[in-house]
């Protein structure tokens, strides 16, 4: 039978809840089984299965349903996980913020970038803080834009800079930059070099994509373009990052979507060859994401600011890349 807290005994559970067993949780609600929990938190399966059951009966509520074949969260068990995710976020920043408490500008910044974010203004950005402000440190790490978002979401990376789709009312967002994305094959390709081709060339011909290029995702635009260009249904390759589909697009594996201006280096150099459409491309908007909820640290603050006021400061016509 289930135990629940009554309503007026909330610091009671504050009291009697262990922490680290919210920790444990977060990874049984992002494993595949207990057995695949235990496996990256190494520890011992009945250990993690004692965890649970612990956290269950000081919640009184089934947190995961565990049968043959079925491994899943109840309500109780995803409400927890979302709740736990921001909570465990915190506690991961308080020894960040504790420690720069200081006269200097310190401390790290950690930022969720997706793959094909190319622009000068970024570029500059960073530059121009680094100079000023050279005791910070920073990370950069390539994810897809969903997974990106998450990391801002649970307050694992300081911000993010990516492509949105659906905006959550619980993040922040404003736009950098606008990209057009072209077609694009590779010098083994039989349509490279040729300067008469129209669209119904394209016809039949093999593709290689992003995984987000489909109606359902952010880069839905190019997928009506792919489709509008007649292209083989089935893709030949997917990566969630630009440098590889970029490398399957030269090596022959097909047709492939590319932001035009970060294309345009590689087709001066002969490695890529514009294929039509060759107007009215599909626009894009990659965003800054941050969260407003996570308690940021100075060097965070200060590098955010100097961000959001170069955005506000350039009129998007010039943060436009054709």
């Amino acid at each position: 039978m289930e135990r629940h807290f009554p309503h007026h005994e909330p610091e009671r559970m504050a009291r009697e809840l262990d922490w680290n067993l919210l920790r444990t949780f977060i990874v049984l609600a992002e494993s595949h089984s207990v057995t695949d929990a235990a496996c990256k938190l190494r520890l011992k399966q009945p250990t993690v299965s004692t965890a649970l059951k612990r956290l269950e009966q000081s919640l009184g509520r089934k947190l995961i349903i565990r049968s043959p074949g079925q491994y899943k969260l109840t309500d109780a068990g995803q409400l927890l996980y979302r709740e736990a995710v921001e909570i465990h976020g915190s506690v991961l920043r308080l020894s960040t913020l504790m420690r720069e408490i200081t006269d200097d500008l310190r401390g790290h910044v950690r930022i969720a970038m997706a793959s094909h974010v190319i622009c000068p203004l970024i570029d500059k950005v960073l530059a121009d803080f680094h100079t000023a402000q050279p005791q910070v440190t920073m990370s950069i790490e390539v994810l897809s834009s969903a997974k990106a978002i998450a990391e801002v979401a649970a307050k694992r990376a300081s911000f993010a800079i990516c492509l949105v789709g659906t905006q959550a009312p619980n993040l922040e967002y404003r736009r950098v930059y606008r990209e057009f994305f072209g077609l694009f094959c590779g010098p083994p390709h039989p349509l490279f070099g040729r300067k008469d081709l129209e669209l119904k060339d394209l016809a039949g011909h093999g593709s290689v994509s992003f995984e987000t290029d489909h109606l359902a995702d952010v880069l839905n635009p190019v997928t009506v373009m792919r489709a509008q260009a007649a292209l083989k249904q089935k893709v030949t390759g997917v990566s969630s990052h630009l440098e590889e589909v970029r490398r399957m697009v030269i090596a022959g594996l097909g047709v492939g979507p590319l932001p035009v201006h970060v294309a345009a280096r590689d087709v001066a150099d002969g490695q890529l060859w514009q294929v039509p459409p060759y107007e009215n491309l599909p626009a894009i908007d990659v965003y800054l994401v941050w969260n407003d909820r996570a308690n940021k640290s100075r060097a965070e603050e200060y590098l955010l600011k100097d961000l959001l006021e170069a955005i506000e400061n350039t009129p998007l016509a010039a943060r436009t890349y054709s």
